[in-house]
């Protein structure tokens, strides 16, 4: 018998600044068995980073990225179904990213392990045709902080400032300073 998905529940309120959304939302969140804290934690951060501020154009949704090949583990389609935003978690392949290039109109990266740079340095120069390709990068060490404030049920405080992010559930606070990588 498979192993389920682990159901969890967040709401986060978030305030970022750097983009004038302000808002509360209610997400409920399944990890799949083979995922960790880690990479769930930095899922709903790129909720938190890439979340329309209004749904007139539609709204990022989780996808099944773990799952499903052809699918990001976030996307934002607009009401007619085009996909406007595909985010991905982790280190994808170049051929994903370039298959993802041509399907939406952005594509965004968040990477987050002690091996990112070992990663981007093997696929970076397989990327420069990407022109709507953002890389970022989240210290290994921030994200495994993020990962020590996942709990089944989280209530979390998000607010964004001069490309800093700070993540609370109001006893702890975790930065989280993303650093953009450059295609060669």
């Amino acid at each position: 018998m498979a192993i389920k998905a682990t159901i969890f529940k967040a709401n986060l309120q978030i305030a970022d600044m750097d983009r004038s959304v302000y808002a509360d939302h209610g997400v409920t969140i399944a990890r799949h068995p083979s995922e960790t804290d880690e990479r769930m934690m930095m899922r709903l951060l790129a909720l938190a980073l890439y979340v329309p501020a209004d749904t007139k154009h539609g709204t990022l949704e989780f996808a099944k990225g773990l799952w499903d090949p052809d699918e990001p583990d976030l996307w934002h389609k607009d009401l007619t179904g085009q996909l406007i935003h595909w985010v991905e978690v982790g280190q994808p392949d170049d051929k994903r990213l370039m298959k993802a290039s041509g399907r939406a109109e952005r594509v965004t990266v968040m990477c987050f392990s002690q091996a990112a740079a070992i990663w981007w340095s093997g696929i970076k120069n397989k990327l420069t045709r990407a022109r709507n390709l953002q890389v970022w990068q989240v210290d290994a060490d921030q994200s495994q902080a993020l990962a020590g404030l996942a709990q089944r049920t989280m209530q979390l405080q998000v607010t964004v400032q001069d490309g800093a992010v700070w993540i609370g559930d109001g006893a702890r606070t975790v930065e989280i300073t993303p650093a953009r990588l450059e295609t060669a």
